[in-house]
């Protein structure tokens, strides 16, 4: 006899026991209370700014400002700019502190962190204490130091320090040439623009011959020379002809003053130097811990190929500590651009100083202002973020 099998089917789950439909349930559910909480508060806010009779809204933007701010990037009065003109005045401060900040704690930083790896035994000790000191003393005390104790005691303008070249150090700041363009000024940065857009372009062509043939290209000095030497041979065409697209004027001292020229606040330099020198000194931790991730083996297998010791930092080490670099080393980009807002302390007109100090105290609107200036803060970090994303993933190994 055959013995009849019945094949019955496993149980159906119960819906409310689905993972992914309870995952859903509970994000959903954490969304809705996140957003009635925010609109308790925000009901709550206006409901005490109108019975304090305090205006509410961004119109007070068009308003006119009436006071003068120290250092812009754009024309700036107090009789015929607005709230909104401080706001960007403010910005342009913080965003032109925090790009030269970066471009030099990178520099310094990678050549710290280098040195301490050095076999030279001076050299790796001096760097050692830079980062040892520098990380461990708080950056609103280098800032009071760089501005009090360095900048502070420099001579008045009628006893400027001039060092050479139409530059004049004070306890104003730092005189310089200015430079005046002329009506053909724009063959300049039209030419920067090619060079950049052409060294692209060669290092491509040359990393593909490199990948085909194995033949190197001088990269370096051919990007030197259409970045720089491009837009300098554009200047001395131009002038050959009789054109002169960029002029310069020279800083002139009088009997209490200096005139002409261009002036540096000692505040910029002081909030530059600090923010400068204190990342650095993580960055260099950064570096350092990067090239000890790579295998001695990829060191010896550089030697063995004939590559001097520069050679294999450059060409090797480097390359492959990236991809360790990277992520901490944006994150130290962030808090160099956040770390700007203490320039409040040293009275550089930043952001913070601007907008959130005198144009609070003036228009009385807090929040308005406090969410602008958050949103700014924001905004900048997550561009900074995408930016350095793209970069990591570019230098990232791909497993094949």
């Amino acid at each position: 006899m055959q013995t009849v099998v019945s094949q019955t089917s496993p149980p159906k789950k119960s819906f409310l026991y689905d993972p992914k439909v309870r995952g859903v349930f509970y994000q959903v559910l954490l969304i809705v209370v996140v957003g009635y909480l925010f609109w308790i508060a925000a009901t709550n806010a206006i409901e005490n700014l109108q019975r304090a009779r305090i205006a509410s809204g961004f119109g007070f933007l068009n308003n006119t400002a009436g006071f003068d701010i120290s250092q812009t990037l754009v024309q700036f009065s107090a009789a015929g700019s607005t709230y909104g003109d401080a706001f960007i005045v403010g910005l342009l401060n913080t965003l032109i502190v925090s790009a030269i900040g970066i471009f030099f704690t990178t520099i310094l930083g990678f050549l710290i962190g280098i040195a301490r790896l050095s076999r030279n035994w001076m050299v790796a000790k001096v760097a050692m204490v830079y980062v040892e000191t520098l990380r461990n003393i708080p950056l609103l005390v280098q800032l009071l130091f760089w501005y009090i104790a360095v900048l502070g005691p420099l001579p008045q303008p009628r006893n400027s320090i001039e060092m050479g070249a139409g530059f004049f150090l004070n306890a104003r700041g730092l005189f310089m040439a200015r430079p005046v363009y002329a009506a053909d000024a724009w063959a300049i940065p039209a030419a920067l623009v090619i060079g950049l857009v052409g060294s692209f372009i060669y290092r491509r062509w040359a990393k593909a011959q490199q990948e085909r043939t194995g033949r190197q290209s001088p990269i370096g000095l051919v990007t030197l020379g259409l970045v720089l030497g491009l837009p300098i041979l554009t200047w001395i065409v131009l002038a050959i002809v009789g054109a002169n697209p960029i002029s310069f004027e020279l800083p002139r001292k009088g009997t209490f003053n200096l005139t002409g020229g261009m002036q540096i606040l000692p505040e910029f330099v002081a909030l530059l130097l600090g923010l400068t020198t204190y990342t650095a000194a993580f960055i260099a931790e950064v570096v350092r811990a990067g090239i000890l991730a790579v295998s001695k083996g990829q060191t010896e297998a550089a030697g063995s190929l004939g590559l001097k010791p520069g050679q294999t930092l450059r060409l090797v080490v480097i390359p492959q500590a990236m991809r360790v670099i990277i992520p901490p080393l944006t994150s130290q980009y962030l808090n160099l651009t956040k770390n700007s807002s203490l320039a409040v302390a040293i009275g550089y007109p930043d952001l913070v100083q601007v907008f959130m100090g005198t144009v609070l105290n003036q228009t009385g609107q807090a929040i308005e202002v406090v969410v602008i200036t958050m949103g700014v803060y924001l905004t900048i970090s997550l561009v900074t973020s995408t930016l350095m994303n793209i970069y990591n993933r570019r230098v990232a190994i791909v497993e094949r």
